[in-house]
Formats: C-alpha cells, structure tokens, sequence
C-alpha cells in the first residue's frame, strides 16, 4: 500500500510539473520574437521595426515566406510569435476557413491594390474585350472588383450579403473577359493581359512603384488595413506590445513615408 501511494504522490508530482511546463513554454521569449512576413515591403519594414526594437533590447528574426498562407499556419503551429502580412478581411476569411485561433494586435498600414498595365496608361484606354487578371483568393479578389467598380469598368448588383465576385457583376458594358490567377502570379502574366488588380507587395516586388505605374489606385479610405497577428494566449504579453510600440514609431513611419513615397500608408 505504502509503494502504491508513493506511486501515485509521483505521478500527481510529475503532472503538476509538467503541466506548469507546458504554461511556461506557451510565453513568449521576452527578449526575441521570430516574426513571419511575405517578401518585398513586409519585410524591408519589418527591418526598419527590428532596428528600432533593438534600442529597447528587443531582438526580431525575420523569417521571410513567399505565399499569404504560411505564415497563418506557421503562427498557428508555433512556428513563428507574430506575423505582419495581410489584411483584416483576408485574416478573418483565412482564421475561418482554417480553423485558426489567431488574434490580431495591432494595425499598420494599407497597401492599396492598384491597377497596372504594361500597354496603356490610363484607365480610360481599356477597350471591348479586353482580359482584365485579378486574384483568385475571394479576399482579394473581392477587393478588386470593388476597384474595378471604382474605376467605372462595371457595376456590381445591389444589396450584396456576401463579398462580390465576377459573378455579381450586374453591368460590363465593354465585355470584358476578367481572368482569376494566384496573386504573386499576376505581374509575371501581366504580359497576356490588358490589365490586372496586383497586391502592392508583388508590384514592388516585380519592380512597379505604384504611386507612378499604376493607372488606377484603390482610395486611402479603403477598410483594408493591415494588421500584426499572434496566438490569443499571448497577446497581452509585454513583449508583444513593446513589438506593436516599436512598429508604431514615428521613426517606422518616416521611413514607410520616405521610402515608398505614397504607396503605402500607415495607419497610425
């Protein structure tokens, strides 16, 4: 009986440890982050916002991905602490459709989706027929039907309940044939097309500076902010809001404003 108990006063003991273990483990390292983002102005300000969090003995190491689904998912797994890449309604739509449990804890900028062509230069040059590329994902593809509603290529119908996709499209008076592809793909096939609805981040990328190269920009008011994103067991950690301070400087938003002179916006 007495070894019976001395087993069980073991176990109990094992279990108390390990379970405070595991909380432990959940906190975040309140001297270094590993933050998530896509290439091109995620991550040439996400440099900027290391070197200003390294003044307040902050370090962050950028992990850098290709694609607006890994680092949703390299969040959720542990992977990463934070990521800074995407817009409110995409990361809602995503959390949804993948069962994530992600929170977001700060906003910072816009990146207005804009329209590009390498043919014409104006957006009245669009004629009958012409094949217009936008992304395939609903969020952003969403987004650029409302900008080409903007820019007065089509009327959506009225009343809508869900966001607008080609097929809530109620007038295209130049019958235009709207071609849906992967978002980073859009610049490269920009050749095919007469125009196409590109993220700012893969225009960059591809070497366009939108405030001059596109021939229509989404508006400054759009709802389309960006946001830092976290687990929601950490998200009143002290390190994630000296993370959020550190991104809201106005020694970060100097630099977006200097470097990208228009194009992208911080909302702060």
């Amino acid at each position: 009986m007495k070894k019976l108990l001395l087993v069980i006063c073991v176990l109990v003991v094992t279990l108390i440890v390990s379970g405070c273990g595991s909380e432990e483990a959940g906190a975040l390292n309140k001297d270094k982050l590993i933050v998530g983002v896509t290439g091109g102005p995620h991550e040439q300000i996400i440099e900027k916002v290391a070197e200003v969090a390294l003044k307040d003995g902050l370090e962050i190491e950028i992990k850098v991905f290709s694609d607006f689904a890994m680092p949703n998912v390299a969040l959720a797994e542990g992977e990463l602490d934070l990521n800074s890449f995407q817009h409110t309604p995409f990361f809602e739509e995503f959390k949804e459709d993948r069962g994530l449990d992600l929170v977001s804890v700060g906003k910072t900028i816009i990146n207005p989706m804009s329209i590009y062509s390498d043919k014409i230069t104006n957006i009245d040059e669009i004629e009958e027929g012409a094949k217009i590329g936008l992304p395939n994902d609903p969020t952003n593809g969403s987004r650029a039907m409302l900008i080409f509603e903007d820019a007065g290529l089509i009327t959506l119908k009225e009343d809508l309940d869900e966001e607008p996709t080609v097929r809530d499209i109620a007038e295209n008076k130049l019958n235009l044939e709207f071609i849906e592809l992967d978002a980073a793909q859009l610049p490269k096939q920009l050749s095919e097309l007469t125009a196409a609805a590109i993220n700012t981040s893969y225009a960059i990328s591809h070497g366009f500076v939108p405030s001059e190269d596109a021939i229509f920009m989404e508006s400054s008011d759009s709802p389309y902010a960006n946001l830092i994103a976290a687990r929601p067991e950490n998200k009143d950690e002290e390190v994630v809001a000296k993370f959020v301070n550190a991104y809201q400087s106005d020694e970060v938003k100097e630099f977006i404003e200097t470097e990208f002179k228009g194009s992208i916006i911080p909302t702060w």
